[in-house]
């Protein structure tokens, strides 16, 4: 018995030994992409100076700052990402026998490595760069804040540092306050009756309101110390308070409008950051569709 043997032999599909990943022109691509965007980069910190100035009243709002910072970081990361990803589509070898849709996949897909390589490369240098933005526009904004109230906004900030953390200097005062407001300097120097006030302010902005009692203490010690009668002390006492609590609404007014400006620049970074490996891929693929016509131009002549 004869076993039938076939003409033709078996088709048995043969696969590349050569991967489709071309690491040089995405490593190329990339350092390309990177370059371009530190010097866009290092132009965009220029201009953010250059809207910042230590002069109170001549700084640009933080709202505008923001905005600035922004649209450059679009702007940069278009340009990079298509600088990138064009050279990579261009730098590529030819791939001979595959179908026109897999190498716009691969096209495509080169175009995106070069686009993440470029973002990781830059991604501290990026950061840095938001955060010194931010933080340019906080301190403008904290300068003109400060030439209103300076006294008023570190007395907050104590407030703020009392809330968060417990303390016994108040309560120790309490306990070792004079029974004479008007002790002589010889036996409570002016350092220490500064220090109790503070701190009996600080406890008073803590809590929303000087107790009572407290008031009358601090009106008996500015009396005893300024001359004023108990009842303009007490007078005194309260247009304090009113400016403390004023300067306090405007220091967290502007840490309010810096953490809006921060949010808005981290959301219009992401997007931006999409947006970019949209174009790097683009890129590449256009890039590689050029360079297969040049290729198959030359080879007609």
């Amino acid at each position: 018995m004869t076993i039938p043997v076939s003409s033709t032999p078996d088709l048995m599909p043969v696969e590349s030994s050569s991967s489709a990943v071309s690491w040089g022109p995405i490593i190329a691509g990339a350092v390309a992409a990177s370059a371009l965007s530190v010097v866009l980069l290092l132009v965009g910190s220029g201009l953010g100076l250059s809207m910042v100035s230590p002069w109170s009243g001549e700084s640009s709002s933080l709202a505008a700052i923001g905005a600035t910072a922004a649209v450059w970081l679009i702007i940069v990361q278009w340009l990079s990402s298509g600088l990138g990803g064009y050279l990579t589509g261009r730098l590529r070898t030819k791939w001979v026998g595959v179908h026109t849709d897999e190498v716009f996949f691969r096209d495509t897909a080169h175009g995106f490595l070069s686009w993440s390589l470029a973002t990781l490369v830059v991604a501290g240098f990026l950061s840095s760069a938001v955060a010194s933005a931010v933080g340019f526009g906080a301190q403008a904004t904290t300068a003109a804040v400060t030439a209103t109230g300076a006294a008023g906004v570190a007395t907050a900030a104590q407030s703020d540092s009392i809330t968060s953390g417990f303390s016994m200097d108040y309560y120790t005062d309490a306990l070792l306050r004079p029974a004479n407001p008007a002790t002589p300097p010889s036996a409570q120097s002016d350092e220490q009756v500064s220090a109790q006030v503070t701190r009996v302010l600080v406890n008073g902005i803590t809590d929303g309101a000087l107790a009572a009692d407290e008031k009358s203490y601090l009106a008996s010690v500015i009396a005893a110390r300024t001359g004023l009668s108990q009842a303009d002390a007490e007078a005194r006492i309260d247009a304090t308070l009113a400016r403390i609590q004023e300067a306090k609404v405007k220091a967290q007014e502007a840490a309010d409008a810096a953490k809006k400006a921060a949010t808005a620049i981290a959301i219009v970074g992401a997007l931006s950051l999409f947006v970019g490996a949209f174009i790097a891929s683009v890129a590449a693929a256009l890039g590689g569709r050029q360079r297969d016509e040049e290729t198959d131009l030359i080879a007609t002549r």
